[in-house]
Parts: structure tokens; sequence; C-alpha cells
């Protein structure tokens, strides 16, 4: 006798029980990259936590270094200890580790390593302090109004909160900005030397035109998703907050980019134009009581089927019926400019100093043990005001 049917239909049960009430409360947007056009919405202006998708803000300020000449993409990006110190998701590099900010971006948008954001930011602006006053500063340059950053990574610590809406207009803006570095966000794997870490963003390869762009998760936020899609030469991003699990982040953008697709922006508001709603929304949505429980922890339903497959709600994605494709990525090959005021084990350099002045003794902290963003991996699957960063925890 078979029990494959009814492993299926108990499959299908548990993927309604624990998906499909989950999307009313969802904050999303959905919007068309050449126009700005806001192609659906809900709870567009309700303050959440980030998490890391603030990385896209960091890659952002990277590529404006590039771009402006003062970086290249073979600049160094240096392990300091402040950096060190970041706890997981991280690679656990030793403090002194040099790469090459081509592959530091690219370990941080794939990996999505604290760690390597952390040195990220210090190599673009010097420090953490400078490169977060640099992130809020580009964050009203560009129109998001409601958008407080913290640090590079998106670790909790400070006032910081963005909102579906804005997460909207930094994917929209770096999409348009740099078109050049759109590959940064496509990447399916790396390869670091025998071990291939895959993205987390399921779209990628099981989406038709999936192409970025930046998962996040903390308890606090729930699992957070900035999704575009490219076809026929229109791109359009998909932000999710707040899902219960990386799966259902994973359906619930799917269906919101072809349902953007198949929506005429003609007459729709822009991200720009579409006007404030929600009640409560200057408060600070905190879901970790529905996230990181026991007992949700515990409930949460992964997404496999009993033969551990990934099963989807959406009928927009499809099995990976293969490797992902990785990239290889490694320490050293900085060759390129460093910025002017660079951390270098975090002494700044070049510092000219009185020779009687006190040396710095340096201490390399104990490395973090490295784990995933997330437990559950894709197994078997081929305003005005600066916060100052604070001491956080791991969560």
């Amino acid at each position: 006798m078979s029990f494959r049917p009814i492993r299926a239909l108990l499959a299908a049960i548990v993927i309604f029980l624990f998906a499909a009430p989950a999307f009313a409360q969802n904050p999303y947007v959905v919007a068309d990259v050449q126009t700005g056009a806001v192609l659906d919405h809900n709870r567009a202006f309700k303050r959440w936590y980030a998490a890391s998708v603030t990385k896209i803000m960091t890659a952002r300020l990277a590529f404006k270094a590039i771009r402006s000449g003062e970086l290249s993409m073979k600049s160094p990006v240096r392990m300091t200890a402040r950096a060190a110190k970041e706890p997981p998701s991280k690679m656990g590099y030793k403090v002194g580790t040099v790469l090459t900010m081509e592959n530091a971006l690219k370990i941080m948008l794939v990996k999505s390593a604290n760690d390597v954001a952390m040195a990220v930011g210090e190599a673009v602006a010097g420090s953490e302090m400078e490169f977060v006053a640099a992130m809020n500063e580009e964050a009203r340059a560009i129109g998001m109004t409601d958008t407080i950053y913290a640090n590079p990574n998106g670790l909790p610590g400070g006032t910081q909160y963005t909102t579906a809406r804005d997460q909207a207009i930094l994917a929209v803006r770096t999409r348009r900005d740099f078109p050049d570095y759109a590959g940064f966000f496509d990447l399916e794997a790396i390869d670091t030397g025998g071990h291939v870490i895959p993205n987390y963003n399921i779209l990628l390869g099981r989406f038709a035109g999936a192409d970025g762009m930046k998962t996040g998760y903390v308890c606090a936020s729930g699992f957070n998703l900035a999704a575009s899609a490219t076809r026929d030469g229109r791109t359009v991003v998909a932000i999710v907050l707040g899902a219960p699990s990386q799966n259902e982040r994973a359906d619930l953008a799917a269906d919101l980019l072809a349902r953007g697709f198949a929506t005429d922006p003609a007459g729709k508001p822009t991200l720009w134009t579409l006007e404030p709603y929600g009640d409560n929304r200057m408060q600070v949505a905190n879901i970790r009581n529905d996230i990181c429980t026991q007992a949700a922890q515990k409930a949460r339903y992964d997404g496999r089927d009993f033969d551990g497959k990934l099963v989807y709600r959406s009928s927009y994605l499809h099995p990976m019926n293969r490797a992902p494709v990785a990239v290889a990525v490694g320490t050293g090959g900085a060759t390129g400019p460093a910025a002017a005021n660079t951390l270098v084990a975090d002494v700044p350099v070049p510092t000219p100093r009185p020779d009687d002045a006190p040396q710095v003794a340096l201490t390399t902290p104990a490395q973090d043990q490295d784990q995933e963003e997330i437990t559950s991996q894709l197994r078997g699957t081929p305003a005005p005001g600066i916060p100052v960063p604070t001491p956080r925890p791991s969560i």
C-alpha cells in the first residue's frame, strides 16, 4: 500500500493551516521599477525592523564609492576586531583577514554575513559611526522618509526601523541607479573553497525571471524579503515584511510579483506620492513572541514534505531540479585603493602621532560559532537623528 497520497494530503493541510492566515497581516508593497508605480500594497507605512534587508543600503553605498572612483572592486575590506565581534550569521574570519570589495559584497549578499557587512561599512566610510551617518543621509536623499539605520547589517540595537514603502524605494532606486551591479543580488550561491552556501532567497532559480534582492530575519521582524524579477524588459519588486517562515515569505513574494506583472502601472500612485495610512503605524512592530517562542518554533512549518523536499503554496514557484550556480569567493587579492580613513584592526591609518604616544594593544576576540541566518537550509534542493551604535545581542 502506498502512503504517498496520504502524505501529500497531510502536507497540503499543514500548508493551509500555517500559511494562509498570515498573509493578511503582512506589510507588503509591489512596485514597477521603471515608473515607481505602486502596483499593490498592504500596511505599507507600518514601521518594522528591516533585519538583513538593511544590507541593500550597505551595498548601495559601496557601489556609490566605487562609481565615484574612491574605491574599486579590488579595494581591501579588512576584518577588524569590531567587525569580528558581530554575532551570526557570519563568516568567522580572523582579525586582519583581507578580502576584495567584490568578494565581500558577494559574501554579504548571499551568506548575509554580519561580520563582513560591518567590515564593508568600515572600508567604505572608515568607521561604523561614519557609515551609519552616510546610510541615513542616503535614505533621506532618495526619499526614504520613515527609516532609521543604526548599523550596516540590521542586527538589533539602538533605535532603528523602516517600512515596506521605504524598502520598495530603496529597491527601486538601487535597481535604477546601479544597473551594472544588479548581478550581485542575483547570485544563487557562493563557493568558499569546497563549501557551497546557497542564497536564502528561495525565488532565485524557482520563480520565472527572479533576479534578486535580499532576505532578512531577526526574531522581532520575522522573515523579510525584498524580491525582484524581470520579464520582457520590465522589472518589478516586491517587499514582504514579517512572514512566519522563509518558505511563506517566498510564497507571498512570488504571488505578489506575478500579480505585479499582470498589473498596468498607468494611473497608479508612485512610491513618492502614495499617501500615508494605517492605525498605529508610528509604533514599531515587534513580533518576537509570534516567531521565537519555544511553542512558535516547534509549530513552525519549514516548507518541506515528508520526503524532505520543499513544498510551495504558490503556483508560481517551481522546484530547482539542479544544483544552484555557485560563484567562487575567497580572501586576499586586494590591490585597489582604500578609503583615506580606513581602519586597520580598529586603529585609524594613517594617523600621525608623537613619538611618545602610547601604543595600542590589539586583541583578537574569540570567534562566535558560525551558524546560518535561518536553521532550515535548502537541504537536498539542487529621519533625522543618527543613533549611536550600541552593543547588541544575537537573536
